[in-house]
Protein backbone atom coordinates (compact mmCIF):
# COMPACT_ATOMS: atom_id res chain seq x y z
CA UNK A 1 0.00 0.00 0.00
CA UNK A 2 1.23 3.50 -0.81
CA UNK A 3 0.78 5.94 2.07
CA UNK A 4 1.61 9.62 2.46
CA UNK A 5 2.16 10.79 6.03
CA UNK A 6 2.00 14.56 6.51
CA UNK A 7 3.86 15.63 9.61
CA UNK A 8 7.16 14.08 10.74
CA UNK A 9 6.78 14.88 14.43
CA UNK A 10 6.45 12.23 17.12
CA UNK A 11 3.11 10.84 15.91
CA UNK A 12 3.94 10.96 12.20
CA UNK A 13 7.34 9.39 12.77
CA UNK A 14 5.86 6.51 14.76
CA UNK A 15 3.18 5.82 12.15
CA UNK A 16 5.85 5.89 9.43
CA UNK A 17 7.94 3.52 11.52
CA UNK A 18 5.08 1.03 11.83
CA UNK A 19 4.08 1.14 8.17
CA UNK A 20 7.61 1.06 6.75
CA UNK A 21 8.54 -1.90 8.96
CA UNK A 22 5.62 -3.74 7.39
CA UNK A 23 6.95 -3.16 3.86
CA UNK A 24 4.54 -0.44 2.78
CA UNK A 25 5.55 2.33 0.38
CA UNK A 26 5.69 5.34 2.74
CA UNK A 27 6.45 8.97 1.98
CA UNK A 28 6.81 11.52 4.78
CA UNK A 29 6.05 15.21 4.18
CA UNK A 30 7.00 18.03 6.56
CA UNK A 31 7.85 21.72 6.27
CA UNK A 32 10.90 21.15 8.50
CA UNK A 33 13.74 19.62 6.40
CA UNK A 34 15.49 18.38 9.56
CA UNK A 35 12.47 16.28 10.56
CA UNK A 36 12.21 14.88 7.05
CA UNK A 37 15.92 14.03 7.12
CA UNK A 38 15.54 12.29 10.47
CA UNK A 39 12.75 10.12 9.04
CA UNK A 40 14.62 9.20 5.87
CA UNK A 41 17.87 8.53 7.76
CA UNK A 42 16.30 6.24 10.37
CA UNK A 43 13.39 4.64 8.48
CA UNK A 44 12.88 2.97 5.13
CA UNK A 45 10.77 5.85 3.82
CA UNK A 46 10.96 8.60 1.22
CA UNK A 47 10.78 12.24 2.27
CA UNK A 48 9.57 15.52 0.81
CA UNK A 49 10.23 18.88 2.48
CA UNK A 50 7.42 21.37 2.05
CA UNK A 51 3.91 22.34 3.12
CA UNK A 52 1.62 19.30 2.97
CA UNK A 53 -1.38 21.36 1.87
CA UNK A 54 0.34 22.52 -1.33
CA UNK A 55 -0.76 20.47 -4.38
CA UNK A 56 2.72 20.52 -5.91
CA UNK A 57 4.22 19.12 -2.70
CA UNK A 58 1.66 16.31 -2.56
CA UNK A 59 2.31 15.63 -6.24
CA UNK A 60 6.02 15.23 -5.49
CA UNK A 61 5.09 12.87 -2.66
CA UNK A 62 3.26 10.62 -5.11
CA UNK A 63 -0.34 11.60 -4.39
CA UNK A 64 -1.51 10.64 -7.89
CA UNK A 65 -1.34 6.94 -7.08
CA UNK A 66 -1.46 6.98 -3.26
CA UNK A 67 -3.94 4.73 -1.43
CA UNK A 68 -4.10 6.72 1.79
CA UNK A 69 -3.05 10.03 3.30
CA UNK A 70 -2.60 10.67 7.02
CA UNK A 71 -2.55 14.37 7.95
CA UNK A 72 -0.88 14.63 11.36
CA UNK A 73 0.84 18.01 11.30
CA UNK A 74 0.60 20.37 14.29
CA UNK A 75 -1.90 22.59 12.43
CA UNK A 76 -5.59 21.65 12.23
CA UNK A 77 -6.04 23.94 9.26
CA UNK A 78 -3.17 22.37 7.34
CA UNK A 79 -4.52 18.89 8.09
CA UNK A 80 -8.02 19.77 6.85
CA UNK A 81 -6.82 21.53 3.69
CA UNK A 82 -4.45 18.64 2.99
CA UNK A 83 -7.34 16.18 3.06
CA UNK A 84 -9.41 18.49 0.85
CA UNK A 85 -6.61 18.76 -1.74
CA UNK A 86 -5.95 15.03 -1.55
CA UNK A 87 -9.62 14.40 -2.32
CA UNK A 88 -10.36 17.11 -4.87
CA UNK A 89 -7.10 17.20 -6.82
CA UNK A 90 -5.72 13.68 -6.51
CA UNK A 91 -8.72 11.51 -5.67
CA UNK A 92 -7.04 9.76 -2.73
CA UNK A 93 -9.69 7.47 -1.35
CA UNK A 94 -8.73 7.18 2.32
CA UNK A 95 -8.03 10.33 4.34
CA UNK A 96 -7.25 10.56 8.06
CA UNK A 97 -6.77 13.87 9.88
CA UNK A 98 -5.64 14.73 13.40
CA UNK A 99 -7.62 17.68 14.78
CA UNK A 100 -7.15 19.40 18.13
CA UNK A 101 -9.44 22.44 18.15
CA UNK A 102 -12.63 21.84 20.08
CA UNK A 103 -14.49 24.19 17.75
CA UNK A 104 -13.67 22.04 14.72
CA UNK A 105 -14.51 18.86 16.61
CA UNK A 106 -17.87 20.22 17.76
CA UNK A 107 -18.75 21.05 14.15
CA UNK A 108 -17.52 17.75 12.76
CA UNK A 109 -19.42 15.67 15.31
CA UNK A 110 -22.61 17.66 14.80
CA UNK A 111 -25.11 17.98 11.96
CA UNK A 112 -23.12 20.94 10.63
CA UNK A 113 -20.60 18.55 9.18
CA UNK A 114 -21.10 16.95 5.78
CA UNK A 115 -18.50 14.66 4.28
CA UNK A 116 -18.89 16.19 0.82
CA UNK A 117 -17.96 19.59 2.29
CA UNK A 118 -14.87 18.38 4.16
CA UNK A 119 -13.85 14.94 2.88
CA UNK A 120 -12.16 13.41 5.93
CA UNK A 121 -12.88 9.73 6.47
CA UNK A 122 -11.50 9.51 10.01
CA UNK A 123 -10.92 12.31 12.51
CA UNK A 124 -8.46 11.64 15.32
CA UNK A 125 -8.71 13.90 18.37
CA UNK A 126 -5.65 13.51 20.64
CA UNK A 127 -7.44 15.25 23.49
CA UNK A 128 -10.42 12.89 23.32
CA UNK A 129 -8.12 9.88 23.11
CA UNK A 130 -6.09 11.08 26.11
CA UNK A 131 -9.23 11.83 28.13
CA UNK A 132 -10.51 8.32 27.45
CA UNK A 133 -7.14 6.88 28.53
CA UNK A 134 -7.22 8.98 31.71
CA UNK A 135 -10.66 7.69 32.64
CA UNK A 136 -9.47 4.12 32.12
CA UNK A 137 -6.50 4.76 34.42
CA UNK A 138 -8.85 6.12 37.08
CA UNK A 139 -11.05 3.02 36.71
CA UNK A 140 -8.12 0.72 37.56
CA UNK A 141 -5.91 2.83 39.76
CA UNK A 142 -3.56 0.05 40.85
CA UNK A 143 -2.42 -0.49 37.25
CA UNK A 144 0.11 1.74 35.49
CA UNK A 145 -1.46 0.96 32.11
CA UNK A 146 -4.84 -0.35 31.05
CA UNK A 147 -6.82 -0.84 27.87
CA UNK A 148 -10.13 -2.54 27.06
CA UNK A 149 -10.65 -5.18 24.41
CA UNK A 150 -13.48 -7.37 23.13
CA UNK A 151 -16.15 -4.76 23.74
CA UNK A 152 -14.94 -4.24 27.28
CA UNK A 153 -15.08 -7.92 28.26
CA UNK A 154 -11.29 -8.25 28.47
CA UNK A 155 -8.79 -5.81 29.97
CA UNK A 156 -5.06 -5.44 29.45
CA UNK A 157 -3.52 -4.45 32.78
CA UNK A 158 -0.03 -3.07 33.38
CA UNK A 159 1.01 -4.14 36.89
CA UNK A 160 4.24 -3.37 38.75
CA UNK A 161 5.40 -6.29 40.90
CA UNK A 162 6.15 -5.18 44.45
CA UNK A 163 7.32 -6.88 47.65
CA UNK A 164 3.79 -7.65 48.83
CA UNK A 165 2.89 -9.51 45.60
CA UNK A 166 1.80 -13.05 46.68
CA UNK A 167 3.02 -14.67 43.44
CA UNK A 168 6.51 -13.13 43.29
CA UNK A 169 9.22 -15.69 42.40
CA UNK A 170 6.52 -18.15 41.31
CA UNK A 171 6.83 -19.85 37.87
CA UNK A 172 3.96 -18.73 35.64
CA UNK A 173 2.91 -22.32 34.97
CA UNK A 174 2.11 -22.68 38.67
CA UNK A 175 -0.30 -19.75 38.53
CA UNK A 176 -2.59 -21.87 36.37
CA UNK A 177 -2.50 -24.66 38.96
CA UNK A 178 -2.96 -22.32 41.92
CA UNK A 179 -5.79 -20.30 40.35
CA UNK A 180 -7.41 -22.73 37.90
CA UNK A 181 -10.57 -20.66 37.45
CA UNK A 182 -8.82 -17.33 36.97
CA UNK A 183 -9.28 -16.01 33.44
CA UNK A 184 -5.98 -14.13 33.24
CA UNK A 185 -2.75 -14.51 31.23
CA UNK A 186 0.63 -12.79 31.67
CA UNK A 187 1.58 -11.80 28.11
CA UNK A 188 4.49 -9.39 28.59
CA UNK A 189 7.16 -8.52 31.14
CA UNK A 190 9.51 -5.53 31.21
CA UNK A 191 12.62 -6.24 33.26
CA UNK A 192 15.59 -3.88 33.51
CA UNK A 193 14.16 -1.83 30.65
CA UNK A 194 13.68 -4.78 28.27
CA UNK A 195 10.22 -5.98 27.22
CA UNK A 196 9.77 -9.70 26.46
CA UNK A 197 7.05 -12.35 26.26
CA UNK A 198 7.46 -14.80 29.14
CA UNK A 199 7.57 -18.58 28.98
CA UNK A 200 5.77 -20.93 31.37
CA UNK A 201 8.95 -21.51 33.38
CA UNK A 202 9.62 -17.79 33.88
CA UNK A 203 9.07 -16.12 37.25
CA UNK A 204 8.01 -12.60 38.18
CA UNK A 205 10.47 -10.63 40.29
CA UNK A 206 10.10 -7.51 42.41
CA UNK A 207 10.44 -4.47 40.13
CA UNK A 208 9.08 -6.18 37.03
CA UNK A 209 6.37 -4.44 35.02
CA UNK A 210 4.05 -7.08 33.65
CA UNK A 211 1.16 -6.94 31.21
CA UNK A 212 -1.79 -9.18 32.03
CA UNK A 213 -4.90 -9.98 30.01
CA UNK A 214 -7.90 -10.56 32.30
CA UNK A 215 -11.61 -11.15 31.88
CA UNK A 216 -13.47 -8.04 33.04
CA UNK A 217 -15.19 -10.02 35.83
CA UNK A 218 -11.82 -11.29 37.06
CA UNK A 219 -10.02 -7.92 37.11
CA UNK A 220 -10.51 -7.36 40.90
CA UNK A 221 -9.32 -10.88 41.70
CA UNK A 222 -6.37 -10.56 39.30
CA UNK A 223 -5.28 -7.32 40.93
CA UNK A 224 -5.57 -8.93 44.38
CA UNK A 225 -3.48 -11.93 43.32
CA UNK A 226 -0.79 -9.56 42.10
CA UNK A 227 -0.85 -7.69 45.41
CA UNK A 228 -2.95 -4.70 44.35
CA UNK A 229 -6.10 -3.21 45.83
CA UNK A 230 -8.84 -1.51 43.81
CA UNK A 231 -9.97 1.63 45.62
CA UNK A 232 -13.20 3.45 44.87
CA UNK A 233 -12.63 6.87 43.32
CA UNK A 234 -14.93 9.42 44.98
CA UNK A 235 -12.67 12.49 45.30
CA UNK A 236 -10.52 13.45 42.31
CA UNK A 237 -8.32 16.49 41.69
CA UNK A 238 -7.37 17.51 38.17
CA UNK A 239 -4.39 19.81 37.60
CA UNK A 240 -5.03 21.36 34.20
CA UNK A 241 -8.37 22.65 32.94
CA UNK A 242 -7.68 22.56 29.20
CA UNK A 243 -9.43 20.30 26.71
CA UNK A 244 -8.25 17.09 28.36
CA UNK A 245 -9.09 18.13 31.92
CA UNK A 246 -12.43 19.51 30.80
CA UNK A 247 -13.32 16.28 28.98
CA UNK A 248 -12.37 14.13 31.97
CA UNK A 249 -14.35 16.30 34.42
CA UNK A 250 -17.41 16.32 32.14
CA UNK A 251 -17.34 12.52 31.93
CA UNK A 252 -16.95 12.17 35.70
CA UNK A 253 -20.03 14.37 36.17
CA UNK A 254 -22.04 11.88 34.10
CA UNK A 255 -21.25 8.92 36.33
CA UNK A 256 -24.09 7.45 38.30
CA UNK A 257 -22.16 7.36 41.59
CA UNK A 258 -21.24 10.82 42.83
CA UNK A 259 -17.64 11.83 42.14
CA UNK A 260 -16.42 15.03 43.78
CA UNK A 261 -14.08 16.63 41.27
CA UNK A 262 -11.94 19.74 41.57
CA UNK A 263 -9.88 21.38 38.83
CA UNK A 264 -6.83 23.55 39.40
CA UNK A 265 -6.08 25.71 36.35
CA UNK A 266 -3.36 28.37 36.19
CA UNK A 267 -4.74 30.30 33.20
CA UNK A 268 -7.67 32.48 34.26
CA UNK A 269 -9.50 32.32 30.93
CA UNK A 270 -9.24 28.53 30.82
CA UNK A 271 -10.45 28.35 34.41
CA UNK A 272 -13.46 30.55 33.62
CA UNK A 273 -14.29 28.46 30.55
CA UNK A 274 -14.15 25.25 32.62
CA UNK A 275 -16.32 26.77 35.35
CA UNK A 276 -18.95 27.77 32.79
CA UNK A 277 -18.95 24.38 31.05
CA UNK A 278 -19.16 22.23 34.18
CA UNK A 279 -22.02 21.99 36.66
CA UNK A 280 -20.81 20.16 39.78
CA UNK A 281 -17.05 20.50 39.42
CA UNK A 282 -15.25 23.08 41.56
CA UNK A 283 -12.69 25.10 39.56
CA UNK A 284 -9.78 26.81 41.33
CA UNK A 285 -7.67 29.39 39.52
CA UNK A 286 -4.03 28.99 40.50
CA UNK A 287 -0.80 27.01 40.24
CA UNK A 288 -1.11 23.24 40.69
CA UNK A 289 2.36 23.23 42.29
CA UNK A 290 1.24 25.61 45.06
CA UNK A 291 1.06 23.61 48.30
CA UNK A 292 -1.45 26.04 49.83
CA UNK A 293 -3.77 25.64 46.83
CA UNK A 294 -3.43 21.85 46.86
CA UNK A 295 -4.28 21.92 50.55
CA UNK A 296 -7.32 24.10 49.84
CA UNK A 297 -8.40 21.57 47.18
CA UNK A 298 -8.13 18.80 49.79
CA UNK A 299 -5.33 16.83 48.14
CA UNK A 300 -4.63 14.83 51.32
CA UNK A 301 -8.24 13.56 51.30
CA UNK A 302 -8.40 12.93 47.55
CA UNK A 303 -8.51 9.41 46.18
CA UNK A 304 -6.56 10.35 43.05
CA UNK A 305 -4.85 13.28 41.36
CA UNK A 306 -4.52 13.61 37.59
CA UNK A 307 -2.04 16.14 36.15
CA UNK A 308 -2.92 16.95 32.52
CA UNK A 309 -1.37 20.32 31.72
CA UNK A 310 0.52 20.83 28.45
CA UNK A 311 3.88 20.77 30.26
CA UNK A 312 5.45 17.41 31.16
CA UNK A 313 7.62 18.74 33.97
CA UNK A 314 4.68 20.53 35.58
CA UNK A 315 2.67 17.31 35.44
CA UNK A 316 5.48 15.29 37.01
CA UNK A 317 6.13 17.81 39.78
CA UNK A 318 2.41 18.20 40.50
CA UNK A 319 2.07 14.42 40.80
CA UNK A 320 5.10 14.22 43.13
CA UNK A 321 3.81 17.08 45.26
CA UNK A 322 0.36 15.51 45.51
CA UNK A 323 1.91 12.24 46.67
CA UNK A 324 4.04 14.14 49.20
CA UNK A 325 0.93 15.82 50.58
CA UNK A 326 -0.80 12.48 51.12
CA UNK A 327 -2.67 11.69 47.91
CA UNK A 328 -2.53 7.88 47.47
CA UNK A 329 -2.62 7.81 43.66
CA UNK A 330 -1.20 10.19 41.08
CA UNK A 331 -1.27 10.09 37.27
CA UNK A 332 0.85 12.32 35.02
CA UNK A 333 0.41 13.16 31.35
CA UNK A 334 3.83 12.67 29.72
CA UNK A 335 4.56 13.55 26.09
CA UNK A 336 8.30 12.86 26.20
CA UNK A 337 8.87 9.07 26.41
CA UNK A 338 12.42 9.60 27.71
CA UNK A 339 10.89 10.87 30.97
CA UNK A 340 8.90 7.67 31.56
CA UNK A 341 11.74 5.80 33.35
CA UNK A 342 11.64 8.54 36.00
CA UNK A 343 8.07 7.70 36.99
CA UNK A 344 9.04 4.86 39.32
CA UNK A 345 11.85 6.63 41.21
CA UNK A 346 9.61 9.68 41.65
CA UNK A 347 6.79 7.58 43.06
CA UNK A 348 4.28 8.48 40.33
CA UNK A 349 1.75 5.66 40.04
CA UNK A 350 0.80 5.87 36.36
CA UNK A 351 1.30 7.93 33.25
CA UNK A 352 -0.52 8.64 30.00
CA UNK A 353 1.42 8.95 26.76
CA UNK A 354 -0.58 11.05 24.26
CA UNK A 355 1.62 9.93 21.43
CA UNK A 356 0.95 6.25 22.15
CA UNK A 357 -2.81 6.77 22.42
CA UNK A 358 -2.90 8.77 19.16
CA UNK A 359 -0.70 6.27 17.33
CA UNK A 360 -2.88 3.40 18.56
CA UNK A 361 -6.03 5.21 17.41
CA UNK A 362 -4.62 5.86 13.93
CA UNK A 363 -3.37 2.28 13.60
CA UNK A 364 -6.82 1.06 14.58
CA UNK A 365 -8.29 2.91 11.61
CA UNK A 366 -5.77 1.83 8.99
CA UNK A 367 -5.65 -1.87 9.70
CA UNK A 368 -7.37 -3.93 7.03
CA UNK A 369 -9.65 -6.95 7.21
CA UNK A 370 -11.26 -7.90 10.51
CA UNK A 371 -8.97 -6.03 12.89
CA UNK A 372 -11.10 -4.51 15.62
CA UNK A 373 -8.51 -2.79 17.81
CA UNK A 374 -4.79 -2.02 18.00
CA UNK A 375 -2.96 -0.79 21.11
CA UNK A 376 0.65 0.35 21.12
CA UNK A 377 2.74 -0.64 24.17
CA UNK A 378 5.42 1.65 25.57
CA UNK A 379 7.56 3.46 23.02
CA UNK A 380 6.14 1.36 20.14
CA UNK A 381 7.88 -1.69 21.67
CA UNK A 382 4.90 -3.97 21.15
CA UNK A 383 1.31 -4.06 19.93
CA UNK A 384 -1.85 -5.75 21.06
CA UNK A 385 -3.97 -6.62 18.03
CA UNK A 386 -7.58 -7.74 18.35
CA UNK A 387 -9.06 -9.31 15.23
CA UNK A 388 -11.68 -11.71 13.98
CA UNK A 389 -10.30 -14.95 12.54
CA UNK A 390 -11.06 -15.36 8.84
CA UNK A 391 -11.65 -18.69 7.13
CA UNK A 392 -8.47 -18.09 5.10
CA UNK A 393 -6.32 -17.55 8.18
CA UNK A 394 -3.67 -20.20 8.96
CA UNK A 395 -5.01 -20.05 12.54
CA UNK A 396 -8.52 -21.29 11.66
CA UNK A 397 -9.25 -24.85 12.74
CA UNK A 398 -6.01 -25.27 14.73
CA UNK A 399 -5.21 -25.53 18.41
CA UNK A 400 -3.05 -22.78 19.91
CA UNK A 401 -0.36 -25.30 20.85
CA UNK A 402 -0.09 -26.39 17.20
CA UNK A 403 0.43 -22.88 15.82
CA UNK A 404 4.02 -21.78 15.26
CA UNK A 405 3.83 -18.29 16.74
CA UNK A 406 7.03 -16.21 16.78
CA UNK A 407 8.92 -16.11 20.08
CA UNK A 408 7.64 -12.60 20.85
CA UNK A 409 3.94 -13.44 20.50
CA UNK A 410 1.34 -14.67 22.99
CA UNK A 411 -2.45 -15.01 22.75
CA UNK A 412 -4.06 -13.06 25.58
CA UNK A 413 -7.77 -13.79 25.14
CA UNK A 414 -10.20 -15.59 22.84
CA UNK A 415 -13.86 -14.82 22.36
CA UNK A 416 -16.14 -17.56 21.08
CA UNK A 417 -19.60 -16.24 20.43
CA UNK A 418 -20.34 -14.02 23.41
CA UNK A 419 -17.95 -15.73 25.81
CA UNK A 420 -14.38 -14.61 26.50
CA UNK A 421 -12.14 -17.48 27.59
CA UNK A 422 -8.57 -17.85 28.82
CA UNK A 423 -6.49 -19.36 26.02
CA UNK A 424 -4.54 -22.56 26.69
CA UNK A 425 -2.55 -24.78 24.34
CA UNK A 426 -5.60 -27.01 23.70
CA UNK A 427 -7.89 -24.08 22.78
CA UNK A 428 -9.06 -24.47 19.18
CA UNK A 429 -9.24 -21.30 17.10
CA UNK A 430 -12.20 -21.35 14.72
CA UNK A 431 -13.43 -19.07 11.97
CA UNK A 432 -15.35 -16.16 13.48
CA UNK A 433 -13.53 -16.27 16.81
CA UNK A 434 -12.06 -12.99 18.04
CA UNK A 435 -8.53 -13.19 19.41
CA UNK A 436 -6.30 -10.66 21.15
CA UNK A 437 -2.59 -11.12 20.52
CA UNK A 438 0.34 -9.48 22.30
CA UNK A 439 3.26 -9.10 19.88
CA UNK A 440 6.66 -7.50 20.12
CA UNK A 441 7.11 -4.94 17.34
CA UNK A 442 9.48 -7.11 15.30
CA UNK A 443 6.92 -9.91 15.09
CA UNK A 444 3.87 -7.84 14.05
CA UNK A 445 4.28 -8.60 10.30
CA UNK A 446 4.22 -12.35 11.01
CA UNK A 447 1.13 -11.94 13.24
CA UNK A 448 -0.63 -10.13 10.40
CA UNK A 449 0.31 -12.93 8.01
CA UNK A 450 -1.10 -15.54 10.38
CA UNK A 451 -4.29 -13.55 10.86
CA UNK A 452 -4.57 -12.66 7.17
CA UNK A 453 -4.89 -8.97 8.09
CA UNK A 454 -2.17 -7.16 6.21
CA UNK A 455 -2.06 -3.39 6.49
CA UNK A 456 -3.83 -2.76 3.24
CA UNK A 457 -6.25 -0.31 1.75
CA UNK A 458 -9.82 -0.55 3.07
Amino acid sequence: MKVIICGAGQVGWQIARHLSNERNDVTVVDSDPDLVRRATDTLDVQGVAGYASYPNILDRAGARDADMIIAATHSDEVNMVTCQVAHSVFGINRKIARLRSQSYLDAIYSDLYRRDHMPIDVVISPEREVAAAALQRLHTTAAFDTERFMDGKAHLLGITIEEECPVVNTPLRQLTDLFSTLRAVVVGVRRDGTLFTPEAKDQLFVGDDCYVFAHVDDVPRTMEIFGKKLAKQERIILVGGGNVGLAVAAELEKRTHRVRTKIIEKNRKCAERAAEALERTIVLNGDGLDVALLTEAGVSRADAMLAVTDDDKTNMLAAVRAKTEGCPYAIALINDPTLVPMMGPLGIDAYINPRATTVSSILRHIRHGRVRSVYSIGDAEAEVIEAEVLSTSPLAGRKIGEIEFPEGVLVGAVRKGGEVIRPVSSTRIDEGDVIAIFSLAKDVPEVERLMQVSIDFF
